[in-house]
């Protein structure tokens, strides 16, 4: 919902330390499996009861899947760099619930709703790029990408701020889950929407 709005904000400071990376010959790949490895840890040390660090290391996976894309921009985007960063994107998003479920048994089912809806989102967008790409469509809202990004309620500014709510109130972690999980849902409905409408044949 936010993303292509903080899109502008964001990306100027971004693409100029991306040009200093690329410089320095950093690839995009790189950041983006070290990005990889940075939130799994985050998910680990709040597996363990770390939530400080876990929050650290969320962010710093943030500002990687961020850097990864301004070098990309820079040294030309790659089909496979592509595949690498959203596959990233998931396990990542994915593995900070299970972190939670992991920390506290009570937490275990309302992580299994938000996992479980993360997948349906994440079905819902790449069902839609596969399609939107087959009919040469093209958006330029989230910047330039390697395929179709389709606009939803929950994206990843509205993600990420759940997690380091989650972070900061972990006895609400439940609530969060539960209503962010709901959040999904209404993504995957308002985007079979657009589907239905867009791809009519």
């Amino acid at each position: 919902m936010f993303d292509a709005k903080l899109r502008p904000l964001i990306d100027p400071p971004l693409n100029r330390i991306g040009q200093v990376l690329a410089g320095l010959g950093v690839t995009a790949n790189g950041l983006t499996f070290t990005g990889l490895a940075l939130g799994l840890a985050g998910a680990a040390a709040i597996a363990f009861g770390h939530l400080g660090w876990g929050l650290a290391l969320i962010l710093a996976n943030r500002l990687l899947d961020g850097l990864d894309g301004a070098v990309a921009r820079v040294r030309g985007p790659s089909d496979l760099g592509g595949y690498f960063d959203i596959v990233a994107d998931f396990a990542f998003y994915v593995a900070v619930p299970l972190g939670f479920g992991i920390r506290d048994p009570a937490a275990t089912l309302p992580a299994l709703v938000l996992v479980a809806s993360f997948v349906l989102t994440g079905v819902s967008f790449l069902a839609f790029a596969v399609i939107a790409a087959k009919r040469g469509a093209e958006t330029a809202a989230h910047g330039k990408k390697s395929f179709f990004y389709s606009t939803g309620l929950a994206e990843g500014t509205e993600t990420i701020a759940v997690f380091i709510a989650m972070c900061a109130a972990p006895g609400w972690f439940g609530g969060i889950a539960y209503g962010y999980a709901a959040l999904c849902a209404l993504t995957v409905v308002q985007r079979s929407t657009l589907a239905a409408a867009t791809f009519r044949d």
